[in-house]
């Protein structure tokens, strides 16, 4: 898969940060609005799909490395283990962080709230957590499939020169 052209590179480059920023936006803010983990990861994934997209599969592919994904999947998957039993002493995912104080123990405040993001107890660590996994996962699964993509473009001539057929 080729690269497209400047203008769709250029542009592509500029959009693909905003995209990453919104999805990280959405991760942090899913106890207070729409959205989450699951949704701001895969926002963030688009990322990446972006630029395999405008640069092409050569490109992009000695960029990145699956490793790192990997890196990013063992983490999510081992922090939400952890929020989960930051409450064991009571039950499994309970709520310990909640009215703590702290970073993540505020009290909720009374009337209008214009969003405090300090209130979510263990929540939000499980949305960071869900979010750093979805990207890795999302990621990961784009790089794969373009691979695919990569190795269906240099077809192998065996199964053809062995049914005696010309290109």
């Amino acid at each position: 898969m080729r690269p497209l052209s400047v203008i769709v590179r250029t542009v592509c480059n500029a959009f693909a940060w905003f995209v990453a920023v919104f999805g990280v936006y959405v991760i942090v803010h899913g106890h207070l609005s729409p959205g989450g983990g699951f949704q701001g990861g895969a926002v963030v994934a688009t990322f990446m799909a972006l630029l395999l997209v405008s640069h092409g599969a050569t490109k992009c592919l000695g960029w990145v490395r699956t490793n790192f994904f990997y890196a990013f999947e063992h983490v999510g998957l081992l922090t939400f283990i952890a929020a989960g039993f930051l409450g064991i002493g009571v039950t499994f995912f309970y709520n310990s962080l909640a009215l703590s104080g702290g970073l993540f123990g505020s009290a909720v405040p009374l009337g209008p709230n214009g969003g405090s993001l300090n209130t979510s107890g263990t929540i939000a660590l499980m949305n960071c957590a869900v979010g750093i996994e979805v990207v890795g996962g999302l990621s990961m699964i784009l790089l794969y499939m373009m691979q695919g993509v990569f190795h269906v473009d240099k077809p192998t001539l065996r199964g053809k020169e062995e049914a005696g057929h010309d290109r």
